[in-house]
C-alpha cells in the first residue's frame, strides 16, 4: 500500500490553488514592488514561486512531517498486522494434518474472516490517511489564501499569481514581479507568531 503518493501533488495543487487569488484593492494607490522596481506596483500584479513556498513554508514543512509520521505509523501497524495474519497462516499449515475435519474447517474459515477484515482495516487506513492529507491540504489552502488575501491588500496589489517550473499557464513573468521571498518571509512570520 502505498498511502503517501498523491500528498505532494495535493499539495502543490492546494498551494497553485490558493497563490492564483484574486485580491482587488480599488481604494488604495500603487506602491513599489519589494523589488525595488516599479513595475509590479504600477500594474497591480505580482507572482510568487510555488516551488519555493511550497518547499521553505515552515507551516507546509511541518504538515509534511505529520502526514509522513501518520503514514509510517499507518504502514507499521498495517505491516505487523500482516505479519501476524501470516504467523497464524504460517503454524496453521504446520499442523493441518494433525487436526480433525472439523478443525481445519473451522480454522480456515477464521484465517479466511481475519483475512478480509486485515483487508477492510488496510482500505480503511487508506481512507483515512487520504482524508487527513485532504484536511491538511484545506487547511494550507485557507492559510495561504488568507494571507495572500491580506498581503495584496497590505501592498496594493491587484493580482498575486503563482509561478511553477513546468507550469504552462505562465511561461514568462518580468523578474520584477517576483515578490516571493518577500511573501515566504512574512508567510513564516506569521506562522512563527501562531505556533507561540
Amino acid at each position: 500500500m502505498e498511502i503517501k503518493s498523491s500528498f505532494l501533488a495535493k499539495l502543490t495543487l492546494g498551494l497553485m490553488l490558493a497563490g492564483s487569488i484574486v485580491a482587488c484593492n480599488q481604494n488604495k494607490t500603487a506602491g513599489t514592488s519589494t523589488t525595488g522596481t516599479s513595475t509590479a506596483a504600477a500594474g497591480g500584479i505580482v507572482y510568487i514561486n510555488q516551488d519555493t513556498i511550497s518547499l521553505k513554508y515552515e507551516y507546509a514543512k511541518d504538515m509534511r512531517k505529520r502526514l509522513d509520521d501518520k503514514g509510517t505509523a499507518a504502514k507499521n501497524d498495517i505491516g505487523s498486522r500482516q505479519q501476524a495474519i501470516q504467523r497464524e497462516y504460517a503454524e496453521y499449515q504446520k499442523g493441518a494434518n494433525t487436526m480433525s475435519a472439523d478443525q481445519r474447517a473451522s480454522t480456515e474459515q477464521r484465517l479466511q474472516r481475519e483475512g478480509q477484515e486485515f483487508q477492510q482495516y488496510q482500505q480503511n487506513a487508506g481512507a483515512q490517511f487520504q482524508n487527513d492529507q485532504s484536511d491538511e491540504a484545506k487547511k494550507l489552502y485557507d492559510k495561504v489564501y488568507a494571507f495572500t488575501k491580506q498581503y495584496a491588500k497590505d501592498n496594493s496589489y491587484k493580482m498575486v499569481l503563482t509561478f511553477q517550473s513546468g507550469n504552462v499557464n505562465l511561461l514568462y513573468a518580468d523578474p520584477s514581479m517576483d515578490v516571493t521571498a518577500d511573501f515566504l518571509k512574512k508567510l513564516n512570520d506569521a506562522y512563527a507568531k501562531e505556533k507561540k
